[in-house]
């Protein structure tokens, strides 16, 4: 199935094998749930299938039949398809039975030894997720990308590109699938909502609070985050419009980090409407930009990114939020930006 928010990376692959410009090696990156997995399956089909992924041949047949998302009961270092020249390596269980927490070096022996047989079709690798690669597992898999066979293809799926050296990187053409905020996406994730509760929610709002992932959102919707991030976004609102307001924030207790990327997507949504000057559907959001200064809001969002990813160290979140929330509090009104809102050392840059 083909997902509205892939239609670029597809077309960048199409061009790629209408040129006979495939690469020996694709890096296709992505955040989780954004749909990497089923991109990936629907380029093989399309690779293999003589009949443009008919869905019926016996290779997509056989296609269909891998169950590769399944944990298995016992220790194994590869997968094989039900396709004969492809195979897969992932994290499985160990030989003393518990899951591994990264891909051992092992199981990327046997994956490139399996790669390195000569096949008369093309044979086909898929590594999810090489981000979860151990740097033993990384460096066994270079010679593979170095000295490719002809008739082969790697394709590496990751969640955070930056968890992989620089020398895996540089051998691979990348993908990448990005967060989506379009219409077609949020007509899609609300096709995919129970019809019967479709009129109480508003798919584009679902859509933001999973940050731009439809799958995520889906997730969230059948617990109470939805809810959640809207009365947090509510709050946030009301905050930079009523400064007093900040004596309520005990609803981000223990939300730290999901509230500072609440804020990250109200900001980038307000750059974007004050940029391209029309009016968001959030009359609120409209109020706050209405009377926020360009730099001030460029400066706030720069702090926040750097408070999200400051939230990975053990630097206390709840001081970082606290520190965010005083600035949000007097964005309608701030006459000068804070020299060191954060207590870091800052980046050399106008704050006025």
């Amino acid at each position: 199935m083909m997902f509205p928010w892939h239609k670029k990376a597809i077309e960048k692959l199409d061009k790629m094998i209408e040129q006979k410009l495939l690469p020996h090696a694709l890096l296709i990156s992505g955040v989780e749930k954004i749909g990497k997995f089923d991109f990936t399956l629907n380029l093989i089909q399309k690779l293999l299938c003589s009949d443009s992924s008919c869905n019926h041949c016996e290779i997509c047949n056989a296609l269909k039949n891998d169950d590769l998302l399944s944990d298995l009961d016992q220790s194994v270092s590869i997968r094989r398809s039900h396709y004969p020249n492809l195979i897969y390596c992932r994290t499985e269980l160990n030989d003393s039975g518990s899951m591994s927490k990264d891909i051992r070096v092992d199981q990327i022996r046997a994956f490139c030894e399996s790669l390195g047989k000569t096949a008369d079709t093309l044979q086909i690798g898929v590594i999810f997720y090489a981000d979860q690669m151990n740097n033993n597992a990384a460096n066994s898999l270079l010679k593979t990308l170095e000295e490719p066979r002809e008739n082969t293809l790697i394709i590496l799926l990751a969640h955070n590109i930056d968890r992989l050296p620089t020398t895996i990187l540089s051998r691979c053409q990348k993908i990448h699938i990005n967060p989506t905020y379009d219409e077609e996406s949020a007509k899609w994730l609300e096709s995919q909502i129970d019809e019967g509760t479709r009129g109480d929610i508003d798919s584009m709002q679902l859509l933001e609070s999973a940050h731009g992932v439809p799958h995520k959102a889906l997730e969230d919707l059948n617990g109470d985050y939805f809810l959640q991030y809207q009365s947090w976004q509510n709050l946030l609102l009301e905050i930079a419009l009523s400064p007093t307001k900040i004596s309520e924030t005990e609803i981000f207790t223990d939300h730290e980090l999901d509230v500072l990327k609440c804020l990250q997507h109200l900001i980038n949504e307000g750059i974007k409407i004050k940029t391209l000057k029309h009016d968001s559907a959030n009359l609120y959001l409209n109020k706050v930009i209405e009377k926020a200064s360009f730099n001030h809001l460029f400066n706030l969002l720069d702090d926040i990114n750097r408070a999200i990813s400051l939230s990975q160290t053990t630097v206390n979140i709840k001081l970082l939020l606290d520190n965010v929330m005083v600035v949000w509090s007097h964005i309608t009104n701030l006459k000068k930006y804070p020299a060191c809102l954060l207590y870091t050392s800052p980046s050399p840059r106008d704050r006025g």
